[in-house]
């Protein structure tokens, strides 16, 4: 049985005098993150932390972050990231799904520190204080850590990873992009409570041996961007709305292109890729952009470009070496074996969580009884194994029996020279069923109304396809990882 800190702490000890992270301005070693370890490790010792136990930490990136994560493994424990900012009623349900020894935050949350042992530190701290923590009953199976995701029942639901997870995939990532290696700074920017950002941009490098230039978060940016500049970052994974931030600053000229453009690899995920950026980073930077796919429950990678030469814009890459996967209908089957393929993704390997959090009915729901994990993407794979994807099946449109995928439309209409990006949702209608409509956001400068929209979606799209109405908007609603919140686009719409 394989477990992280078995081949991350190894890393750490053999080169003690290796740079490990770039935290607020300077190079911190591998003694120094050892250090760190064993203080969070003699803290928690001393608090009543065993094994089986969750810890649950809500802090923005720090050297704490992949501390904490080790000390609470060393010690058989699960480590659990939240969004400190989900809410209080989010976090309240998770917590009591969860049962956490303690409760580790940057600030105090009184409604919270009445129920559970809470214990606030700062970002730059070097241990934990003295505290004592509540026993839990003890949780079962290998599980390293637990993610709180979004469902569609408004009910609090956990994605419990095994370490094995966690192995698979970084080790199927990093012979799927074989150029990172371990002289390689990643930044670590995205969200830790998110599978991406803290299996990508922390645990992947870390196993690697490789090093961290770490960002608090990335709002405001300026701490992305000093670290950037002064740890000469070599590889950034990132969300498109963080990507579209950096690539517009270097436009306007509050950027300096060397920024950027020094770095090797930059691979985008969590979302889906405006077709634009692709273009403007090649007009700037002179390099293309990476694009992958993921979901929590996969630790979270499924498929990735191999690099900038190979990869097909518009695509999220082939599937990564570990998984098998079907492509079925949205009944279940199994659809046809032919060259190309289109339907629901299904997958299976050792990457996916064994099943959600004390919620049978929800992991029935998605998986099936040969351990198929549906993922709710509606994809296409073409000849070459390149997967496509065409939309999450809760979004597709469904226009007098026609399916009509929101990405096809939104793609389109960012071809219009004075659109930057589009987000397209279907509207309740009495003969149709459904009807698209567009939420555009212009150029900056640029004049349209929405008939010239529709004019030009009309002059490139089947007629079902069209937005029958435009709205024009300064931003689109983010989550707190980038992530464009459709929900919150067609809850408008019902007004």
């Amino acid at each position: 049985m394989r477990r992280l800190e078995e081949i991350i702490i190894p890393n750490l000890e053999a080169r003690p005098e290796k740079d490990c992270y770039w935290w607020d301005g300077r190079w911190y070693t591998c003694a120094d993150m050892m250090e760190l370890v064993k203080n969070c490790e003699a803290a928690l010792k001393s608090s009543g932390f065993a094994r089986g136990q969750r810890l649950v930490v809500m802090l923005r990136n720090c050297p704490l972050i992949p501390a904490l994560s080790l000390a609470v493994w060393r010690l058989g424990g699960v480590f659990c990231p939240l969004n400190e900012k989900a809410g209080l009623e989010s976090l309240t349900g998770t917590l009591d799904l969860i049962k956490p020894f303690a409760v580790i935050a940057e600030h105090d949350i009184p409604e919270l520190s009445r129920l559970w042992p809470f214990i606030t530190c700062g970002l730059d701290d070097k241990t934990l204080p003295e505290f004592t923590g509540r026993v839990q009953p003890e949780e079962p199976g290998d599980y390293a850590i637990i993610f709180a995701t979004s469902g569609t029942t408004g009910l609090p639901k956990a994605v419990p990873l095994t370490h094995n997870n966690l192995i698979s995939n970084c080790e199927a990532v990093s012979e799927m992009i074989p150029s990172i290696s371990s002289d390689d700074v990643l930044l670590t920017v995205l969200p830790n409570f998110h599978s991406f950002g803290y299996t990508v941009t922390i645990i992947l490098p870390l196993t690697l041996g490789g090093r961290l230039a770490i960002a608090p978060s990335f709002l405001p940016p300026a701490a992305t961007i000093r670290a950037l500049t002064e740890a000469k970052v070599d590889v950034m994974f990132v969300v498109p709305a963080i990507l579209s931030f950096l690539l517009m600053n270097v436009e306007k000229g509050k950027l300096a292109p060397e920024v950027l453009s020094r770095v090797r690899i930059i691979c985008t995920g969590g979302d889906k890729l405006n077709p634009n950026l692709h273009k403007l980073s090649l007009k700037l930077l002179g390099r293309d952009i990476m694009e992958g796919y993921g979901l929590t429950e996969t630790s979270p990678v499924i498929c990735v470009n191999h690099d900038c030469e190979t990869q097909v814009t518009g695509s999220i890459g082939p599937v990564i070496p570990g998984y098998e996967y079907r492509i079925r209908t949205r009944e279940g089957q199994d659809v046809e074996d032919t060259p190309e393929k289109e339907g629901v993704l299904w997958v299976r390997g050792p990457s996916v969580t064994p099943g959600y959090l004390h919620a049978p009915e929800i992991t029935a729901e998605r998986f099936d009884s040969e351990g198929w994990f549906n993922t709710g993407d509606y994809v296409k794979v073409d000849a070459q194994g390149y997967v496509y994807i065409l939309d999450r099946v809760t979004d597709i449109i469904i226009v007098g029996g026609f399916n009509v995928y929101p990405q096809e439309v939104e793609k389109v209409l960012a071809e219009h020279p004075a659109v930057h990006a589009a987000v397209v949702v279907g509207v309740p209608h009495e003969i149709n069923g459904e009807i698209p409509k567009a939420y555009v956001q212009l150029n900056d400068g640029a004049e349209a109304n929405d008939r010239e929209i529709i004019k030009f979606a009309k002059e490139h799209l089947a007629h079902f396809k069209v937005p029958r109405s435009v709205e024009f908007v300064k931003e689109f609603p983010l989550s707190g990882t980038g992530k464009i919140l459709r929900r919150v686009l067609r809850e408008r719409v019902k007004g």
